[in-house]
């Protein structure tokens, strides 16, 4: 979650020293309240650096339209954004996908099932927020796993991987 943080504030104090802003300084910007929640950081955690290149992008596109000054509002609505963007961007597609078809199908059900996992993940972290331990966690989620007909161990896991974004949380019980 830190080094998210981080790399959007570098991402945005870089975009202001070569924009034309005036009012706005990198340690205006390093100050800037971007409105993120804890889950939104966590899951772009592992992608800090896409969320970084993005931001970049997106505030250079914005100091070359002619944007005299990058204020706290727009960079605040820029850095939401990016971050909407990459936990919502659905899985890379491997560089060569498999000659196989069988083999192509079955990579196309784990895509599928991730993406179930992630969503049920999120559900997860609605009644039992990332501050929580999988013991604490268990606890509270014991009845939901039980009304929606998932096992504990796979809302478990689905919860791990929706703050994560790594599949390896799936490991064992969904996947």
């Amino acid at each position: 979650m830190v080094r998210s943080l981080v790399a959007i504030r570098d991402a945005v104090a870089a975009s202001t020293e070569t924009s034309r802003t005036r009012d706005t300084g990198p340690a205006a910007a390093a100050a800037l309240d971007y409105g993120l929640s804890q889950r939104a950081l966590i899951a772009v955690s592992s992608r800090a650096d896409i969320v970084a290149e993005l931001i970049t992008r997106r505030l250079a596109t914005l100091a070359h339209s002619g944007l005299q000054a990058l204020d706290t509002v727009t960079a605040r609505a820029v850095v939401r954004q990016a971050v909407r963007d990459v936990r919502t961007a659905p899985p890379v597609p491997p560089a060569d996908p498999p000659a196989d078809p069988t083999v192509a199908a079955l990579r196309r059900v784990v895509d599928d099932l991730a993406v179930s996992s992630h969503a049920i993940g999120e559900l997860m972290l609605d009644v039992a927020p990332a501050y929580l331990s999988d013991s604490e966690a268990a606890d509270v989620l014991a009845l939901l796993c039980e009304q929606i007909g998932e096992p504990l161990e796979h809302g478990l896991a689905a919860r791990r991987y929706a703050m994560s974004g790594d599949h390896r949380a799936l490991h064992g019980t969904v996947l």
